[in-house]
């Protein structure tokens, strides 16, 4: 005898159902019937205030005042904040036994500000990718100075600093920074080779005592340096 195969049941569709609003477009009018509505409610309380202000419109006169005088006292302060930032920054005197005591990071923002006090825009870009430029600044004559700190904790009796740190400059601040003058700053020394290789290739050196008589002193970086290019705009000196 043969059994018979139970009939298959064939699932049955669902009743068409009308297609839905695309979820986009019901948020835009959604969004556009909030802003009517803000818009509507708006008028509705500006329209029974103006003949209110319009009748007493001594209070529109005491507000502009109050906001006038407001802002006089906001920017004489933002001023004064300023002109005493200047100051400190006109102030700012390091000594070589304190740059000794900080870690590369503080070390590298010691040097932004010494560059701040003597009138530069400077920025830190130390860290990860700051492509052989921990501090890059341009001075009051417009040049663009790029500058590698190498902090040395023992100072003078650290490692000196190699010809290595002036190649991965000398390949990076002229081409990546844009820069006029190239530093490398140490708190430390320099080896023997480093020192003619910089003269070659244009790479200034600021070793421990040029460090030292620029943080502690009031005369600017390029006074200490030899060769530095000229201005690229007039200065007050030129």
């Amino acid at each position: 005898m043969s059994r018979r195969r139970p009939a298959r049941r064939t699932a049955r569709r669902p009743a068409g159902r009308a297609p839905r609003r695309p979820a986009r477009r019901a948020r835009k009018q959604d969004e556009q019937l909030t802003r009517l509505a803000l818009a509507a409610g708006a008028v509705a309380l500006a329209v029974p205030a103006v003949p209110w202000l319009l009748a007493h419109w001594w209070i529109l006169v005491v507000a502009a005042v109050l906001a006038v005088t407001a802002g006089g006292l906001w920017y004489r302060h933002a001023r004064r904040r300023a002109e005493q930032d200047r100051r400190r920054a006109r102030a700012l005197r390091l000594r070589i036994a304190a740059l000794d005591a900080l870690d590369h990071r503080a070390f590298e923002f010691a040097v932004r500000d010494l560059l701040r006090r003597d009138g530069c825009t400077a920025e830190r870009l130390g860290g990860a990718g700051d492509n052989a430029c921990d501090v890059r600044a341009v001075d009051p004559a417009g040049r663009v100075w790029a500058i590698q700190c190498k902090h040395r904790r023992d100072g003078d009796g650290g490692s000196a600093v190699g010809v290595g740190v002036l190649q991965q400059v000398n390949g990076t601040a002229r081409q990546i920074h844009g820069a006029d003058v190239a530093v490398v700053l140490t708190n430390g020394r320099f080896s023997s080779k480093a020192t003619p290789w910089g003269k070659q290739h244009r790479i200034h050196l600021v070793d421990r005592r040029v460090l030292g008589e620029w943080a502690a002193g009031a005369r600017p970086l390029w006074d200490l340096l030899d060769r530095v290019p000229p201005p690229r705009r007039p200065t007050a000196r030129s």
